[in-house]
């Protein structure tokens, strides 16, 4: 069994990945196909980023009052992001705050890894549960979505036996 991030995959791709593994090619395989980090370091950036996201693929849902990196957040209890919903009434009118937070791991990582959990959170403000549609939507605003969570999947296997790739 290669990781704990790749249980619920089906046997033939955990058998690929174990066969990486024993070869010792897992770096050079993520290396080759994203050969650098993003440059989205702050959090003004990761937000002025996760909200063109937003405008280009959502633009009639709720407004987000905030998105940040979290270091609180802890990738080996399975959190790579999170989204929250408050309401609140204000004078009489309910106020909708939402917000994403994104693991603190996640601002060494490639853009693609960064992006694929920016969508997966925006995908939550439509859709709660991670059904049919959800997946539809997160396919809608990155068609490589399934890919891209899958290859994350193999670099936090990486990072668990060899650590930081970049």
């Amino acid at each position: 069994m290669p990781s704990k991030y790749l249980n619920h995959y089906p046997k033939h791709l955990q058998a690929q990945v174990t066969k990486m593994l024993e070869n010792n090619t897992l770096s050079d395989y993520l290396l080759e196909k994203y050969p650098k980090k993003h440059n989205f370091q702050t959090d003004k950036a990761l937000y002025d980023y996760t909200i063109k996201l937003k405008n280009n693929f959502m633009k009639k849902s709720s407004p987000l009052s905030k998105v940040l990196y979290d270091g609180k957040i802890n990738i080996i209890n399975h959190a790579l992001g999170t989204h929250t919903f408050i309401s609140r009434v204000q004078g009489g009118k309910l106020k909708a705050k939402n917000e994403i937070r994104v693991a603190s791991s996640f601002k060494s990582m490639p853009v693609d890894f960064l992006r694929m959990i920016i969508v997966h959170e925006l995908a939550h403000f439509k859709e709660k549960e991670h059904n049919k549609s959800f997946y539809k939507l997160c396919e809608h605003m990155e068609p490589k979505y399934h890919q891209l969570e899958f290859d994350t999947r193999l670099y936090l296997t990486h990072i668990d036996l060899y650590g930081k790739l970049y």
